[in-house]
């Protein structure tokens, strides 16, 4: 396939989907799966065929949608009706309704169990009224195994775009220029990196997807990977052109199996259609990836872990610098982008990078998404524009805490991150303000708790598992988490004295300050934000202290 081809395919594919009267897509996304949506999608395919509708409805499985808790999704479009907690029996139902007579069904709309009066265009519920998709963009609306659908939603022009009308500076320039920042977690600049590795010369460049998404209650990449594998791709696809690499890699989870077989499917699809391999759509770039996957270890979220893993040694980080921008995997110049950073590159370079530099805020440009658990109504994966607060977050796209209880603390970052009290719920939700209040964006998990939490009881959960994950390699994680775990677990038995606190307070500082990477280094987050803002549930746990 050359660039012509492309488009030419990309608009018989358009002109496929535009005999169809209707559309219905089923979420079959992991969460959704497990309640038992691919029966609904085999239930539903059946009875459109039975109905002799299969010339007039279009029926596919998708991606996420977003609203997790209320699954199996079944969405009707172009009206954004979406149908919750769906089983096989709904189903004939459904299709007499929405498509013979026209007429919505309300008591299996989307949030109907919450509103007296559910939306029939979902769209029009905060849920989904306050988000901007952009990394998630078309997830829930396309087939995640069939390319002709992401090519039917502008799938790969923006790579056609690169390889014929732009140079590697111009990619770098644009990015830059959009002032996104890594997604992962640290939040470093993805121009500043793509142009550092650039700029090393090397006849060998690598580019990695870090899919090792490990945060307790986060789904982010899992989603993206399983709902929209092609926009991952190309977007690894770019970032080669602009750093001169040929050679990816996506390392991911093995414990998400769904997200592993789609984003492999994506990869042959595209190498069969001239997107990936050898003169790309007829240019002089070749660009091939590979997937790796990863063992479940949380330590290998860090650059030079995950490298170790790739390169087939045990994931254990090592000294910096030098950086991987300069001698990463096989020693070469290696560019590592979380998936939801490369999920974004796209709309960059479809709409330009002063367009997303105007979303967000001044210092955090763009959107993130967020997967939100714990005790609130709504639990999912949602996309705001960045520096939308916490309140909005909580009260108007989650629908607010479960059983309608008290907000008392929200756990931004997972194990590397902290917990936002009530009296900060008005915080933007940018790198800046979180990490003024101890805790950081993280990848995006976002964990509500309500007043019968106990907060001691987190912080040591979130220690132990700091602890269960260090790789050992240096002692200032080996020991000290472990050390600052048993101390938490005394003080949580009614047991600890206020030495105990006193000496949790300076194992922290050491932890944090000596750890030889990101692991160990931020272990003690959850823990110092808890003692900063609720001090006295540590120590109503103390003992009278022994003269």
């Amino acid at each position: 396939m050359n660039r012509n081809d492309l488009k030419v395919i990309s608009e018989k594919a358009k002109e496929k989907h535009k005999k169809y009267k209707h559309k219905i897509c089923v979420c079959c996304g992991a969460g959704c799966i497990s309640s038992g949506s691919e029966g609904v999608l085999l239930k539903l395919q059946k009875e459109i065929v039975e109905r002799g509708l299969q010339n007039e409805v279009e029926v596919i499985p998708t991606g996420c949608m977003g609203p997790c808790n209320q699954g199996p999704l079944v969405k009707y479009l172009p009206e954004n009706t979406i149908y919750q907690k769906v089983d096989c029996e709904n189903i004939s139902q459904i299709v007499q309704s929405q498509i013979v007579e026209k007429k919505p069904i309300e008591d299996l709309l989307l949030f109907s169990d919450f509103h007296p009066k559910p939306f029939i265009n979902a769209h029009d519920d905060p849920f989904f009224k306050k988000q901007l998709k952009i990394a998630l963009k078309d997830c829930g609306d396309i087939n995640p195994e069939e390319v002709e659908d992401y090519l039917a939603y502008d799938g790969y022009l923006a790579l056609g775009k690169v390889l014929f009308q732009m140079s590697p500076e111009d990619v770098i320039a644009e990015i830059k220029h959009s002032r996104l920042r890594g997604r992962g977690g640290a939040g470093f600049p993805t121009g500043l990196k793509w142009e550092t590795v650039y700029k090393y010369v090397s006849e060998e460049k690598y580019v990695i997807c870090n899919g090792d998404e490990g945060d307790p209650g986060a789904f982010m990449d899992r989603s993206v990977l399983e709902g929209n594998p092609h926009r991952v791709i190309e977007g690894m696809a770019i970032a080669g052109y602009a750093v001169g690499a040929n050679k990816g890699f996506a390392y991911i989870r093995g414990e998400y199996p769904l997200a592993i077989k789609r984003f492999e499917q994506a990869i042959k699809q595209a190498k069969k259609n001239g997107l990936l391999g050898n003169k790309i759509l007829g240019s002089e770039f070749s660009f091939d990836i590979e997937v790796r996957i990863g063992a479940g270890a949380f330590v290998c979220g860090e650059e030079t872990a995950l490298i170790a893993s790739i390169e087939g040694k045990r994931g254990t980080p090592k000294p910096r610098p030098p950086f991987p921008a300069e001698s990463g995997l096989r020693g070469k110049p290696t560019l590592i982008n979380n998936v939801e950073t490369f999920a974004s590159i796209v709309p960059i370079l479809n709409n330009g990078g002063e367009w997303y530099s105007e979303i967000g805020t001044p210092k955090s440009a763009g959107t993130k998404v967020f997967a939100l658990a714990g005790k609130i109504n709504y639990s999912g994966l949602i996309e705001v524009p960045m520096g939308t607060s916490l309140r909005e977050i909580v009260f108007e796209l989650g629908g607010g805490i479960q059983g309608g209880g008290e907000f008392k603390a929200a756990q931004t970052g997972g194990p590397s991150g902290g917990c936002i009290p009530a009296k900060h719920l008005d915080v933007k939700m940018d790198y800046e303000s979180l990490m003024s209040l101890g805790s950081i964006m993280g990848s995006g998990g976002l964990i509500v708790m309500d007043e019968k939490s106990d907060m001691v009881d987190v912080a040591r959960y979130f220690m132990e598992f700091c602890m269960d994950e260090s790789c050992g390699k240096c002692v200032p994680c080996r020991v000290g988490t472990k050390m600052m775990h048993d101390l938490l677990q005394k003080i949580y038995d009614g047991k600890g004295t206020s030495i105990d606190l006193e000496r949790l307070e300076e194992l922290a500082i050491y932890v944090k300050e000596t750890s030889l990477c990101g692991l160990g280094a931020s272990a003690p987050n959850p823990l110092q934000s808890t003692l900063r803002h609720f001090r006295e549930e540590y120590e109503s746990k103390i003992e009278q202290d022994i003269d």
